[in-house]
C-alpha cells in the first residue's frame, strides 16, 4: 500500500479529521482524568448505596426498638427483660443459670 493509497483509505481520512482528534483527547480526558470523571461518579454512586443501605438496617433497628419501648412499658415484661437480658433478681432470690454444652464431642 502506498501513502497515496493510504490517504485515501475512507477510515484515515475520519481519523485524520480535525474535529476527531480534538474528541478523542477530550472524551479520555472526561472519562478518566477529570475531578468529574466517570470513575468519580462511580465511586459515589457505590458510596450512596451503602450509605442508604445503611438508612434503611438503622430504619429496621428502630422499629424494632421501639417495639421492644412498648413492650417495656408493662412492668411484668420490664421485670422479665431485666431478669432474662441483665441476671436481676429479687431480694432474697437465688437464681440457678444452666448453660447446654451444644458442641458435640
Amino acid at each position: 500500500m502506498t501513502l497515496k493509497n493510504l490517504k485515501e483509505n475512507k477510515a484515515v481520512k475520519i481519523l485524520t479529521n480535525i474535529f476527531v482528534l480534538i474528541l478523542i483527547p477530550f472524551v479520555i480526558w472526561m472519562l478518566f482524568f477529570d475531578d468529574n470523571s466517570y470513575l468519580v461518579h462511580r465511586k459515589f454512586n457505590k458510596e450512596i448505596n451503602d450509605l442508604e443501605n445503611t438508612i434503611s438496617f438503622y430504619k429496621t433497628k428502630i422499629k424494632e426498638d421501639r417495639v421492644t419501648i412498648k413492650k417495656l412499658e408493662d412492668s411484668l415484661q420490664l421485670e422479665r427483660f431485666a431478669r432474662e437480658k441483665y441476671l436481676m433478681k429479687k431480694e432474697n432470690e437465688d437464681i440457678y443459670i444452666i448453660e447446654f454444652d451444644t458442641i458435640k464431642k
